[in-house]
């Protein structure tokens, strides 16, 4: 709901692509700043505890966001620079909640789990997007801020709810020894690179959302409604897939899966740039969440299965910053490519680019490449 509301009101106060882009960047900056120091704060506090401190921020940026929404605004600063404390916390929630869940499920139930917690997950962003549009349609971004902020206390209630308790697990101080642990060990884990860096740049080039608002408004002509449309179609298309994956793992070749459904993201990309049809857009971006699902399983699997208990707050830092902000620094590659080449041919571009990613990494990742079960993962690592 918040990147709704957030994507259209800037966009309507500048009516520049390249603002879209500073949307993420805003949240990039302190997530590639911070993420490696979150990473060891995950390892040596209680992991619940920075979850609880993260989602309170939260709670006050929504709050934020609705004050400065009530009030005449000339240019878009004030929401950039909540944008900037919403990236403070997904930077010590991401590695935190990631190095949480393997303690949650006993370790041949993990996939399952991936697969119910991003259909969760998945859920929530199709609803989520599609509430926020109409609510903004039918009165103002004030009250997409208003309800997402009500919410987000509710998850903050939650999380206090848990009952576990893991305490510290790196023992050693805080140096940058420890703080770079994880970066050497997924230097060192080369499927888990692999994962990190296929993920990285297709994500980085075939992330064209922050586009919508422009498809929305100026291409396919369908308001903010059709926005919140937008957004919820690739998480329908993931949600219904992570579903299919907790009834169906990815029991075999696990490694070409995950290529082949990065090829398919690409291509679905560049259909969602040419379509110049609502339906088709729609089921464009529903192909691309889908396939994006698949990689995402196969990806957040095999990663906490190759790495120690006392590095996954570190690792999952890595695979924050190089995957969870690639998300934000792909916004503003978007954003940037726009202004200088227009929206639809940024798209086609990235998507292209994606595939070309894919093709080099058959290539460079082998190990990845010839990954045959999941379960494997734990001995490569």
């Amino acid at each position: 709901m918040l990147n709704v509301a957030v994507g259209w009101q800037v966009y309507a106060i500048t009516g520049r692509a390249l603002d879209l882009g500073f949307v993420g960047l805003a949240q990039f900056v302190p997530v590639a700043g911070l993420t490696l120091v979150a990473g060891h704060v995950a390892d040596r506090f209680d992991r619940r505890a920075v979850l609880l401190a993260c989602n309170s921020a939260l709670v006050i940026a929504a709050g934020i966001l609705y004050v400065l929404s009530r009030r005449p605004i000339g240019d878009a600063n004030g929401i950039y620079a909540v944008l900037v404390l919403l990236g403070t916390s997904r930077a010590f929630s991401g590695p935190a909640g990631q190095a949480l869940m393997p303690h949650l499920v006993p370790a041949e139930h993990l996939g399952n789990a991936v697969a119910w917690g991003s259909t969760v997950f998945k859920i929530a962003n199709v609803i989520g997007p599609a509430i926020g549009g109409l609510l903004y349609a039918w009165r103002c971004a004030a009250t997409v801020y208003m309800v997402a902020g009500v919410e987000l206390f509710v998850a903050l209630l939650l999380i206090g709810d848990m009952r576990i308790r893991l305490g510290r697990m790196e023992q050693s101080a805080l140096s940058w020894k420890t703080v770079l642990a994880g970066v050497r060990y997924v230097w060192r884990q080369r499927i888990i690179l692999g994962c990190i860096t296929l993920d990285l740049f297709a994500v980085l080039l075939g992330g064209a959302e922050a586009l919508l608002p422009i498809f929305a408004r100026d291409i396919l002509l369908v308001g903010p409604w059709g926005l919140g449309l937008l957004r919820s179609a690739s998480a329908v298309g993931a949600a219904l897939t992570a579903i299919w994956l907790a009834y169906h793992p990815v029991a075999r070749r696990a490694g070409a899966t995950m290529m082949a459904c990065v090829a398919i993201f690409g291509a679905a990309t560049i259909v969602f740039g040419v379509s110049r049809n609502f339906l088709l857009t729609l089921a464009a971006l529903a192909v691309i969440g889908a396939s994006d699902m698949v990689s995402v399983f196969v990806r957040m699997t095999i990663i906490p299965l190759a790495t120690p208990p006392e590095m996954r707050g570190r690792v999952s830092a890595v695979n924050m910053v190089f995957i969870g902000a690639s998300n934000e620094l792909g916004e503003f590659e978007s954003g940037v490519t726009a202004q200088w080449l227009g929206a639809v041919r940024a798209v086609v571009f990235g998507g292209a680019g994606t595939l070309a990613v894919v093709a080099a990494s058959i290539g460079l990742f082998p190990s990845l490449r010839r990954l045959d079960r999941l379960e494997d993962a734990k001995t490569a690592g």
